[in-house]
């Protein structure tokens, strides 16, 4: 008898995650002094299109007395000073800690002479020689070498360990405009792809029937809607109940909720669980005013540096949550409102960095919970179909 293989785990898709941070670079081999100010040339030149970061270890031997109330027995001590917030922990911190200290970032720039990353940036220096020798077993992915002051080659010991060492770009270190250009380049290539889901997994109890199913259109809501966001999203998605699952056209791609009975907060967090790293653009299936002009604007102003990009509503002033673009950072974050009791969307876009747009047009947000509202709406299509 042949017994299977027992799994312990459910195995879901995991983030491309390195130690702090889906986009990492650990600069090494350079003195670091020369690293941090390299970092902070780069971070300077990011900062006002990304949430830059960056990891480091301290040199100062005088620091082995605990500051604060940390002294006292406290493990964690917040301050909220005049221009940041600062956290002090007694704990030791490992990838699975650091990976949420550093979700709400789009890249972490590392000294690698003290910690490690998933890529790496060599600095050639005769002075670090010995040290970047030690840590060549660390350099699995190098994607750009830069010579120090005086440096002519490349050592033949980086040489033997990247066979494809002549591929890649060698500047010097102080060439800060290349360098810069270099991390454009490459978070320009790491910008989340974005995927369409339909939110038709209510059972529209208020309306009496499924709001999914309504021929606004020419054609049942849902596919009008997943019609709609293929020529924006890379893959449509229409989010349904499992039950409802075998009634979706197999000409669409179907995406049951796995965290049930969350409504449309379950519906998002199953799409995450789905790709955890693409950009999910979420919309409701009960929108039959939205136009192309309307998520095209969103899309042209989508902003991966906050968590989501989502519409101003003209009626109460809050953020449209389910006609928005949630980025893959807000993934833990919404998992971590689910984990403090909340399961509302629009509380987590009130609660968080996101970008905030004003509609082209109003009228595209406007949904259809009710049969009075159902009637209006009829009306307006039809006599939009008159004057055309």
């Amino acid at each position: 008898m042949i017994l299977k293989e027992h799994k312990k785990h459910t195995a879901i898709k995991r983030p491309a995650f390195g130690n702090f941070h889906r986009n990492e670079w650990a600069v090494v081999g350079g003195q670091c002094s020369v690293i941090k100010q390299l970092a902070g040339e780069v971070i300077s030149a990011l900062t006002p299109r990304y949430k830059c970061a960056y990891a480091d270890t301290s040199h100062n031997d005088n620091n082995s007395e605990l500051p604060g109330r940390l002294a006292n027995g406290a493990v964690l001590e917040y301050s909220d000073e005049i221009n940041y917030r600062q956290l002090n922990y007694t704990q030791e911190f490992n990838p699975f800690q650091l990976r949420k200290l550093f979700s709400g970032v789009d890249m972490v720039l590392v000294n690698g002479n003290h910690q490690q990353a998933k890529a790496q940036v060599i600095i050639i220096d005769s002075n670090k020689k010995a040290s970047l020798q030690k840590r060549v077993g660390q350099l699995t992915n190098v994607q750009l070498l830069l010579l120090a002051d005086g440096e002519a080659d490349v050592f033949d010991f980086v040489k033997e360990a990247l066979p494809h060492w002549q591929d890649l770009a060698i500047y010097r270190v102080d060439e800060t405009e290349r360098i810069v250009a270099f991390f454009e380049k490459q978070m320009a290539k790491t910008k989340p792809v974005l995927n369409g889901l339909v939110l038709a997994g209510g059972k529209s109890e208020r309306m009496g029937f499924d709001k999914g199913a309504v021929e606004w259109h020419g054609k049942e809501q849902r596919y009008y809607m997943a019609d709609l966001l293929r020529q924006f999203c890379d893959g449509v998605f229409i989010s349904c109940r499992s039950d409802q699952q075998q009634q979706i056209d197999p000409a669409y791609s179907s995406l049951p909720d796995t965290f049930t009975g969350l409504g449309p907060f379950g519906a998002i967090l199953s799409a995450f669980r789905e790709d955890p790293d693409a950009a999910w653009l979420v919309i409701a299936c009960d929108l039959p005013l939205i136009d192309d002009a309307t998520l095209q604007y969103l899309v042209n102003n989508r902003n991966t540096a906050t968590i989501a990009t989502a519409f101003q509503s003209s009626f109460n002033d809050f953020p449209e949550p389910l006609i928005t673009i949630w980025e893959p950072k807000s993934y833990p974050v919404l998992l971590s409102f689910l984990a403090q009791g909340y399961s509302c969307p629009r509380k987590v876009l009130i609660n968080s960095d996101v970008t905030i747009l004003n509609a082209p047009n109003q009228h595209a947000l406007t949904n259809v919970n009710t049969p009075e509202e159902f009637d209006k709406i009829k009306q307006t299509l039809q006599q939009k179909i008159t004057a055309e």
